[in-house]
């Protein structure tokens, strides 16, 4: 393919910087417009990373002919329906995780898809990391798996402010966030990616005065083993996540972007995981750019099914904690 998929962006933050950093490494790759609530802020954004088109109208830059596909990185309770929007409009979207605020958003997202004959993706890099496929494709040298073990924890600076009474996006019910939302899914997608829907879950969390959650744990049933994860924006921590079998385990340093794998048995270890050739991001966007390039609607490894299932995990663990979200009653 020797032309180039244009992409229009919906949110300038530093989520997105971070995927421009990635997605230059394709050349594939070209960024023509950017959407932002002020045209001062959209013209700032354009002039940093030279983009030629600025909008402050989702509408515009979805009906705009200089534009092929669309990544989304705003508020988690804008993700169904900016995306939706731009895929009626016959946009290709790259959406960030998590993909909606609950289970009948990403379904209705999934339709939108299928109606429009677009692509459609979660944004979720820990699963499309190169060391990830070295974790798929090692996992039968653990043998029977019995067990497995992801945590998340960063102790957020916005909580700083949160404690001073400055409640910033991260911590807003209205905008579907909180820590299961914004970190945890990173613990709980590559669950079930490797190992499907879980038969049973129980949750607990500690939630703060806007009613999102500041942390969490939760445990998964699944036929023949166990899972737990533990996600926390009010708490760090540096436990590596771990597959266990019963012939070895899998040692992962960071369950959200692995830098190292370690096979440990009984005989010794050896480190399976693989340095990167690229920006960590550049992998997501490569496997989006192969979808709009094969004709093809959905990634085999960030699949809908995969998306469909963890939202519906994510709701659940919002239902036992009791959080509760605009989103959900609309």
């Amino acid at each position: 393919m020797n032309h180039k998929i244009r992409f229009g962006i919906i949110g300038t933050n530093f989520i997105t910087d971070m995927l421009l950093a990635g997605a230059k490494e394709d050349p594939r790759f070209e960024v023509t417009a950017v959407c932002s609530r002020t045209e001062e802020r959209a013209r700032e954004f354009a002039a940093k990373y030279a983009i030629p088109h600025t909008f402050t109208s989702l509408e515009a830059m979805a009906s705009s002919e200089y534009v092929d596909a669309i990544y989304i990185a705003t508020p988690n309770s804008t993700h169904a329906p900016y995306s939706i929007l731009c895929m009626n409009h016959g946009k290709h979207v790259l959406c960030e995780k998590p993909l909606a605020s609950n289970a009948r958003e990403v379904k209705a997202m999934i339709e939108a898809a299928e109606r429009n004959g677009v692509a459609l993706m979660e944004a979720m890099i820990a699963t499309l990391n190169p060391n990830f496929d070295i974790i798929r494709k090692h996992l039968s040298e653990v043998g029977t798996v019995r067990r497995y073990f992801g945590s998340y924890c960063q102790y957020s600076s916005r909580y700083d402010k949160f404690k001073q009474g400055i409640v910033l996006n991260a911590f807003r019910r209205e905008l579907s966030n909180g820590s299961v939302m914004d970190i945890g899914v990173y613990t709980i997608y590559p669950m079930v990616a490797l190992f499907g829907k879980p038969e049973g879950i129980t949750a607990q969390g500690t939630l703060l005065s806007t009613g999102v959650d500041g942390q969490g744990t939760v445990s998964f049933r699944y036929r023949g083993m166990e899972a737990s994860v533990a996600f926390s924006k009010i708490a760090d921590s540096y436990l590596p996540g771990i597959i266990d079998g019963e012939k070895a385990s899998l040692v992962i340093d960071k369950i959200q972007t692995p830098e190292s794998v370690v096979l440990r048995n009984r005989q010794g270890s050896s480190e399976l995981g693989v340095k990167f050739d690229h920006d960590i991001y550049y992998y997501e966007v490569a496997e989006f750019i192969n979808l709009i390039v094969d004709h093809k609607q959905q990634s085999e490894i960030n699949s809908w099914a995969t998306s469909l299932a963890t939202i519906e995990i994510i709701d659940e663990i919002r239902r036992q904690m009791g959080v509760v979200f605009p989103a959900d009653n609309q």
